[in-house]
């Protein structure tokens, strides 16, 4: 092995771990707690080591734990899919998969969805990830769409997702009633 691979390699072992601390921190206290200092001292590396890695600075940071969320999250919907032909357990286990995925993991989820970094949704920049994650939505609920626009009404599933996510983690949607909610937006989709 070269020097520069075992460099690049390097690299890239300490970029996951800046990754890793910050979404662990996050998880545990909120992205408040997520400083530069609090990550040097969670990696065991200067502060301008952790600014060569991110340039952006948290913001930057913010974004690649939020590029690892939406890969985890394509797995999740992709999942939905395996070992049923039944496009309604598809969608109530897209349902469940998605609301599952956004309540164990808030602090990502809020990294992937709230944060105002620099990753573009709908957009010709738009980042694989975040398009390999729609793309395994559009896949999931193809078979429900009928003949309407594929594309739009996966943003539609994905907006109501999001919407059921943020208000059941906010509060305002009592836990109790999430396996009802769930069977009346399937059967809404499957019409």
């Amino acid at each position: 092995m070269s020097t520069t691979e075992r460099r690049q390699r390097d690299r890239q072992a300490r970029e996951k771990m800046i990754i890793g601390a910050a979404r662990r921190i996050a998880e545990a206290e909120g992205w408040a707690a997520v400083t530069t200092r609090r990550l040097s001292d969670a990696i065991e590396y200067s502060q301008p080591v952790l600014y060569s890695h991110f340039p952006g600075g948290m913001s930057a940071v913010m974004d690649a734990v939020a590029l690892q969320g939406f890969d985890e999250l394509a797995e999740v919907v992709r999942a939905s899919r395996h070992g049923t032909r039944s496009v309604r357990t598809r969608l109530a286990r897209l349902v469940d998969g998605y609301l599952d995925f956004a309540a164990a993991n808030p602090a990502l989820y809020q990294a992937m969805f709230s944060h105002q970094g620099g990753l573009a949704f709908g957009v010709k920049d738009t980042p694989a990830n975040l398009r390999a994650a729609f793309g395994e939505i559009v896949e999931t609920i193809r078979p429900a769409t009928d003949g309407r626009d594929v594309q739009v009404y996966a943003e539609v599933v994905w907006a109501a997702l999001h919407g059921m996510a943020i208000l059941t983690r906010d509060g305002r949607l009592p836990p109790a009633g999430r396996a009802s909610r769930t069977r009346l937006l399937v059967d809404v989709l499957l019409h």
